[in-house]
Order: structure tokens, then sequence, then C-alpha cells
């Protein structure tokens, strides 16, 4: 499992062999599909286009697949959000360019969306998963809004870390509630309408506007 470093952005995919990228391409597909108590090895055997015995050799049993998967997907998602976001320009236009990146690249990419729904099901059986996606997805960004924060003093926020923690959990809780949890089939609230709440959450505390 990927350790912390000390920069919150050098973080890596581990170099895999072709078959295993094969392997792992085929077992996105059935775990994201079935879920991890349904999946079986044979489904991924034939998913995959290989042999049972080619999978135990590289992921020895369904659990280790499993946890080499959502760990490679993972990572994934950190860095398909932060590849195109420095967190340099005026705060009001990247604040809400960090916004519509995570919503975009998280509520419209129906494989992150399955991940953040299997991270969350799966969390009892597999805490150590729920702790990575919190603690390379969500903590991490929370790190570079808080960094963000405390370096523009004209923004008058005394407590950087709770602003970035209360910016960076509206926005997973907007993505669990609307898309895993049906809330766009109940309540009408565009993302729109919680990007404009979150601006002027962080704004208004601003000595100079």
């Amino acid at each position: 499992m990927p350790h912390p470093s000390t920069s919150p952005l050098e973080i890596e995919l581990p170099a895999i062999t072709q078959k295993q990228e094969q392997i792992l391409q085929g077992a996105i597909r059935v775990f994201l599909r079935e879920g991890y108590a349904k999946t079986s090895m044979d489904r991924v055997s034939a998913e995959a286009g290989v042999s049972k015995q080619t999978i135990y050799s590289h992921f020895q049993d369904k659990e280790g697949l499993f946890t080499a998967l959502m760990e490679r997907l993972t990572l994934r998602c950190f860095q398909s959000i932060v590849s195109n976001t420095e967190l340099q320009g005026e705060p009001a236009s990247l604040l809400r360019q960090v916004g519509e990146t995570y919503l975009t690249k998280v509520a419209d990419n129906p494989d992150y969306v399955a991940l953040l729904r299997l991270v969350i099901t799966e969390s009892q059986n597999f805490p150590e998963l729920a702790k990575l996606y919190n603690q390379t997805v969500v903590q991490r960004g929370r790190f570079l809004l808080s960094q963000y924060f405390a370096s523009h003093p004209e923004l008058g926020i005394t407590d950087p870390e709770a602003i970035a923690h209360i910016f960076m959990g509206s926005l997973v809780s907007y993505v669990i509630l609307q898309e895993i949890m049906y809330g766009k089939e109940l309540v009408s609230l565009s993302r729109d309408r919680l990007l404009d709440s979150l601006m002027t959450l962080v704004m208004s505390q601003s000595k100079s506007l």
C-alpha cells in the first residue's frame, strides 16, 4: 500500500507488467459491476482472458486482487483530479475550478462513482481501503487547500484547515448523497448552487473583496 509522502502531490502509480494490467482491467469490470461478494475468480478469469492460475500467480487470492485494484483506482482518481489543477491564481476563480474539477472527474465518471460506492460498501471488511481513499483523495485535497488558504491572508481565514475540510467535505458529501444515495431523484441541488454557496462561505471572510 502506498505510504504518504512529504508532498501531497508526490504519489505515483506502482509499475506493473502488461499481464497484471490485463488482469486488473478485467477485474475492474467485474468488481464494479458485481461488487466484492458476488465476484468470483472464474468471472475475472473469463473477463480478463487469462487462467485462474495466472491470476493467483500475480495476486495470490481474491482479496489480494481486490486490494491491488482498489489501490490503483484510488491513485488514478487522485491523479486525474490534481493533474490539471494547480493551486495558483485568484481565489474566486481557482476555488471554483477545484470544485468543478472534482465534481466532473468523480461525479461524471461512472467508474469513480462505482469505486466510491465499493469503498463505502466494503469499508467494514476492508478498512484500509477506506483509509486509503480518504488519505489519498480527500485529505490530500484538504491539505492542498489548507496550504493555499494559509498563503492568502487577504482571505481573512482564521482556520485554513477547518475551511479546507468543509470545502472538500462538501464536495465528497455531494457526490455520495446525489450519485450514490439517489439524492438527485429526491432533492434538486445543482452543482452551481453548491459551488456558489461554498464560494460565498470562503470569500465572505475576505478582508478586501
